[in-house]
């Protein structure tokens, strides 16, 4: 198991909120599969992960537009309807974030989110507030599974990496925590992750 965890780090993005940007798109794009090809080609993982890396959603627009200038409004409505990707909070696993944070463990998040995006849920979801801290890759211009950002996170909570354990639904990011030093739970619901951090010691 490894040593005594003393910090727990939350992954937010299907681990706290749900997030599902076919929910934007449902009247903008009503064909399923033309929804699918946008989100598959036009605004897809590669072109959104850049906001979270830092790049400005006008400067991300432009460059959609002039490679696929037939679907301007469709792009611009990614921005515009962004709220509509996020279906609510993942309840289960914000009651466990609430006990460990209650119970006064040292709670913080690591999370690839665009700066804008991530002050927008902070208003809307309080838990994203009650943590110790959280480190957005926007902010670094870094981006998970980079070893720098999990060393930056490191830096600026003070944490011991072998003594974090960090929960995030992306296997690539669970096992760059690995590659940090860090111990890792790869998140799949707030069950599954309760037995986890049962494992590791904490009463819940």
């Amino acid at each position: 198991m490894g040593r005594q965890i003393e910090h727990i780090v939350f992954d937010i993005g299907r681990v706290l909120i749900g997030y599902e940007p076919e929910l934007a798109f449902m009247e903008v794009i009503p064909d399923p599969q033309e929804r699918r090809w946008f989100l598959d080609n036009v605004c897809n993982h590669d072109w959104n992960i850049e906001q979270d890396r830092g790049r400005d959603w006008r400067e991300a627009e432009a460059l959609a537009i002039s490679q696929w200038p037939d679907h301007e409004a469709s792009i611009r409505a990614f921005r515009a309807n962004w709220h509509k990707m996020i279906p609510g909070a993942i309840d289960d696993t914000v009651v466990i974030l609430r006990r460990l944070v209650d119970d006064g463990h040292d709670v913080t998040m690591l999370t690839n989110f665009a700066a804008d995006t991530f002050e927008e849920a902070q208003r809307r979801f309080d838990f994203l507030n009650i943590a110790r801290g959280v480190t957005v890759s926007a902010h670094l211009q870094l981006l998970k599974p980079d070893r720098a950002i999990y060393d930056a996170h490191v830096a600026s909570f003070g944490l011991v990496p072998e003594a974090s354990l960090f929960i995030d639904d992306s296997e690539k990011n669970v096992e760059g925590a690995r590659a940090a030093g860090w111990q890792a739970v790869h998140f799949t619901n707030a069950e599954t992750l309760k037995g986890d951090l049962e494992r590791f010691g904490f009463d819940l």
